[in-house]
């Protein structure tokens, strides 16, 4: 499978066309960004651990009945996929309070919630990816009321599974982030699942196995990377 064209190229990964019209390659790059693009910098072999986490990720995923874009790995940083359109949608899933959610409704952060919250951004760089409701979604026409619900109910069922597989290797799933396509007129997952989009944190220390380090400057940032692909395999 070669790489043809180059279709988009985002803040950590590329896009490339292929010889099947039905299938992408994505490049998995070590560029990382904070806060809108605000912080910008590298974490060094960033794109071969998370174009890995994502693998292993999106195969259990698949085994436990949810239609993903992933088809296999190709190299360390290279993953064939299905040729997805995009919904312009983030959905965020929060298990215990940390982020932004602590700024903008005053949540201590580690607070455990009583049940997750699922909220929906609006993908779109130039607003700065808000946080939407579901008569914002219709009226943006991002997605039909069925697509919603059937991404809230592959959401809340993905985030069941994730919370026991890292509890599993010693990792409490305080929140994540996922992105979702239409392939054949079927809503599947795509995007990545990997320490840039999930906060991970560590059972026992509560330390930060994430991007976090990176945002907020605590160092060791490869190292967290590396832990978490190296309790995974």
């Amino acid at each position: 499978m070669q790489k043809l064209e180059m279709l988009y190229e985002g803040k950590a990964k590329q896009v490339f066309k292929t010889e099947e019209p039905d299938k992408y390659i994505i490049h998995y790059k070590d560029d990382a960004t904070a806060f809108n693009g605000e912080k910008k910098g590298q974490i060094a072999d960033k794109g071969v651990i998370n174009n890995k986490i994502s693998a292993v990720l999106f195969n259990i995923l698949k085994e436990q009945g949810i239609p993903t874009h992933f088809e296999k790995l190709l190299s360390d940083r290279d993953s064939l996929v299905k040729a997805v359109d995009i919904v312009l949608l983030e959905v965020i899933v929060r298990n215990t309070a940390a982020g932004s959610i602590c700024k903008r409704l005053g949540f201590v952060e580690g607070t455990k919630l009583e049940t997750p919250i699922l909220e929906f951004c609006y993908k779109a760089d130039e607003y700065g990816d808000p946080v939407i409701n579901e008569d914002h979604i219709q009226a943006l026409k991002l997605a039909t009321k069925e697509q919603v619900e059937t991404i809230k109910n592959y959401t809340r069922k993905i985030n069941t599974i994730l919370i026991d597989f890292f509890k599993e290797k010693g990792l409490n799933l305080i929140d994540f982030k996922l992105e979702f396509g239409i392939y054949k007129g079927e809503i599947v997952l795509a995007d990545e699942i990997s320490p840039d989009t999930c906060r991970l944190w560590d059972v026992n220390t509560n330390e930060k196995m994430d991007k976090d380090r990176f945002r907020r400057d605590l160092g060791s940032i490869e190292e967290a990377y590396k832990e978490v692909l190296s309790r995974m395999e």
